[in-house]
């Protein structure tokens, strides 16, 4: 009987958002409702095999995820490095099965082995401090934008956010090209997830994507994780809806970094290498 109830189990068809029955205060009164709010799901990187992180995460758009989580956390260095990527659905999350080159596979398991046995780890994957605070090389950067085309381009990426339109609850990363559009929007309910999807949707869309050229915009504070993984990719401007940290802006003006906060038409303030961005 086991066997034939785990034969006709219905697995999950997980969606990002759902319908929820809710009670509304308003203007001093009560009513029944329905209200849309966002899914967060457990989302299993494995690589050959071996789960390697569980991140909370919406459950769309995860081969862009898992591609641009390798490269950022410095698993991949290189598009090419995977061979495959399959998404499983399990009664209690989603595993996102990887299938990567063997030297990549190698160093990756070093790592883990390196971290066996210790605990209070803050940062996944740091070993020491100077694995924690990862500085990525100088930039190299062309990108030039008007501080106009920037507040166009955050009023645009906030039309393409069709799910916090509809539930309130994610974040979003976008790419403006260097003629002012917006190429790209991918959303999820966690800042660095939404910013590992884009680029890793920029990469499956173009293998060769040259980040040094355009922009990445953010809906949330910059941190030092949303600065390092924008500059491990090369790119060089970076503008944020709210505020940085102390250690993003540093982290910003050693990597040559353009670094924007508090951008909300008709004002913005610059933390780093204002020499990309021009008044009009």
């Amino acid at each position: 009987m086991q066997n034939n109830a785990e034969e006709t189990m219905v697995l999950p068809d997980y969606a990002s958002s759902t319908e929820v029955a809710v009670e509304q205060w308003r203007n001093g009164g009560v009513s029944n409702s329905r209200d849309i709010v966002a899914e967060e799901v457990p989302v299993a990187l494995e690589y050959n095999g071996v789960s390697h992180a569980v991140m909370m995460a919406s459950p769309a758009d995860l081969e862009d995820f898992a591609l641009g989580f390798s490269l950022t956390e410095g698993i991949l260095q290189d598009r090419s490095e995977m061979f495959d990527c399959e998404i499983v659905t399990a009664a209690d999350g989603i595993q996102v099965q990887m299938q990567i080159a063997t030297e990549r596979f190698v160093a990756l398991k070093e790592k883990r082995r390196n971290l066996t046995g210790r605990t209070g780890c803050g940062l996944c994957g740091a070993e020491t401090l100077q694995q924690a605070v990862r500085k990525p090389a100088q930039v190299v950067s062309t990108a030039q934008f008007s501080a106009t085309a920037i507040y166009a381009a955050m009023a645009e990426m906030q039309k393409q956010q069709h799910l916090q339109q509809v539930t309130g609850a994610t974040h979003a990363a976008a790419w403006l090209q260097a003629g002012g559009k917006i190429a790209l929007v991918r959303e999820d309910v966690g800042r660095h997830n939404a910013l590992d999807k884009l680029i890793g949707g920029l990469i499956n869309l173009h293998p060769q994507h040259d980040f040094s050229s355009g922009a990445v915009l953010i809906t949330s504070r910059a941190s030092y994780e949303m600065v390092q993984k924008a500059a491990s990719m090369g790119c060089g401007f970076i503008v944020a809806v709210s505020a940085p940290t102390a250690l993003a802006i540093r982290l910003a003006q050693q990597a040559n970094v353009t670094l924007l906060g508090f951008v909300r038409q008709p004002g913005h303030v610059v933390y780093a290498h204002p020499q990309r961005l021009s008044a009009s």
